[in-house]
């Protein structure tokens, strides 16, 4: 899992632009419903990144499904 600190540098309508610390150069914006309710511009916030493996397996599942599903419509339609 990735974590890293960002900083919550101004609220701009429903968006937060957060900066990387330590390289404020790097910016990210993010839906306000996303962060704590009780954030507030200034805020240091901790952000966590994580694959999830098992959800990408299923999704792969689920498109491969769709595709078999599209490729014997075709058939018969052939």
């Amino acid at each position: 899992m990735e974590t890293f600190k960002v900083t919550l540098d101004r609220i701009e309508g429903c968006t937060a632009v957060l900066l990387l610390r330590g390289d404020e150069s790097i910016k990210i914006d993010v839906p306000l419903f996303l962060l704590p309710q009780e954030s507030k511009e200034g805020d240091i916030l901790n952000i966590s990144i994580e694959r999830d493996v098992q959800e990408t397996e299923a999704a792969k599942e689920r498109v491969s499904a769709l595709l078999e599903k599209l490729k014997n419509k075709n058939k018969g339609a052939e």
